[in-house]
């Protein structure tokens, strides 16, 4: 049989990218269901391929879910890159946290990841790098305690505010509010603006 027939019956094999169909539709399925609704054979149907394809690019479920969380952080790092201020990176953080909320929850659960691997340890180093830029233009007076204390504050704001409303858990407090702008006042609170 030459290269290009198939067996009758049988579909021809050809995808495009396998790895960003797979990814596309992981996402998909975490941002609907979760990240532990994930399966490599559910993945492989999806995108019309045999059950061991998706193993050629992630090898297993955990290394699907470090490839989600190392784009994560890649996105993200570009997110806040230009920040103006530490206010506008928080702004950014909630921004990302709505854009990606598949990428999100997976970013931030280790126990889903490899952590020993590289793509992941340098796009996580690129998000913290931006975030700490970001705190570094903050003058000491502004915050009141070391700068490694106020990157940390200013995470666990943006953070956790981010979480809050992904589970729609302040849908009654942001009301018909944009949530970025609810954030800003909120860290107005806490970092006064130069």
């Amino acid at each position: 049989m030459a290269p290009t027939e198939t067996k009758p019956g049988s579909r021809p094999y050809h995808h495009g990218d396998l790895r960003r169909a797979i990814l596309t539709a992981a996402l998909d399925v975490i941002a609907a269901d979760g990240p532990s609704a994930l399966s490599l054979r559910d993945l492989a149907r999806r995108a019309g391929v045999s059950h061991a394809a998706p193993a050629h690019h992630f090898k297993d479920r955990t290394g699907l879910l470090t490839a989600i969380a190392a784009e994560g952080f890649g996105l993200l790092a570009a997110t806040l890159a230009d920040a103006a201020d530490l206010k506008d990176a928080g702004v950014r953080y909630v921004r990302f946290a709505r854009e990606h909320p598949a990428h999100f929850p997976v970013m931030f659960a280790p126990e889903l990841l490899r952590a020993e691997d590289l793509e992941l340890a340098a796009a996580r180093a690129l998000a913290a790098d931006a975030l700490r830029h970001a705190v570094s233009a903050v003058q000491p007076e502004d915050y009141g305690i070391d700068t490694r204390l106020a990157g940390v504050a200013a995470w666990s704001l943006a953070h956790g505010f981010a979480t809050l409303l992904l589970g729609h858990n302040l849908d009654a407090a942001v009301d018909d509010q944009n949530p970025e702008e609810v954030f800003r006042t909120l860290a107005a609170t806490l970092f006064r603006a130069r």
